[in-house]
């Protein structure tokens, strides 16, 4: 039964990709867990199970980033899957936003429900709670996540974009 405290978490993979977005060996959990709106503890905990399922070095600083890749296009849309909800005001998410957006035309929007949200679309629960407000205020985490949603919850086309945008992103070539 102890495996299961080993079990990834929605918010393990909002870590990994600030993480990503800041590019820093150096980064510190207070500052991440206030940037991400998390608390000390469930960073502490994320970087635990992150390591444990190699998707963190054994520091716990630097992502591995080929088996972040293959966790988020293999695994991802399987493992915390998401239906589009009512059309609601909120932050525009996967293909209605960049860098997604200028590719695929679509009077279809996709978005996290925010109440101070710039769109009105279809509703998409954001991977963890505090997601949006942490995407506000990182633009390179906002469009990471936004291609994370696109590969959850887009059409095989959007998938295959996402995937080769996020590959791009991640440094994985392409």
């Amino acid at each position: 039964m102890r495996s299961q405290g080993h079990q990834l978490k929605p918010q393990d993979v909002l870590l990994l990709l600030k993480i990503v977005s800041e590019d820093n060996v150096l980064w510190n959990q207070k500052p991440m867990a206030e940037a991400l709106g998390m608390s000390q503890s469930e960073v502490s905990e994320s970087v635990g199970r992150s390591k444990y399922a190699r998707l963190l070095d054994p520091k716990g600083k630097s992502v591995y980033k080929m088996a972040l890749m293959e966790f988020l296009q293999y695994g991802l849309r399987y493992v915390f899957p998401v239906k589009p909800g009512p059309v609601v005001r909120g932050i525009p998410t996967a293909h209605s936003t960049s860098p997604l957006k200028d590719q695929i035309q679509s009077k279809e929007h996709y978005v996290w429900p925010y109440g101070k949200g710039t769109i009105r679309g279809h509703s998409i629960l954001p991977l963890y709670p505090s997601a949006p407000e942490a995407a506000l205020k990182d633009g390179k985490l906002h469009a990471l996540l936004a291609l994370v949603d696109a590969m959850r919850v887009g059409r095989a086309r959007e998938k295959e974009l996402a995937v080769d945008e996020l590959k791009k992103r991640l440094g994985l070539g392409e």
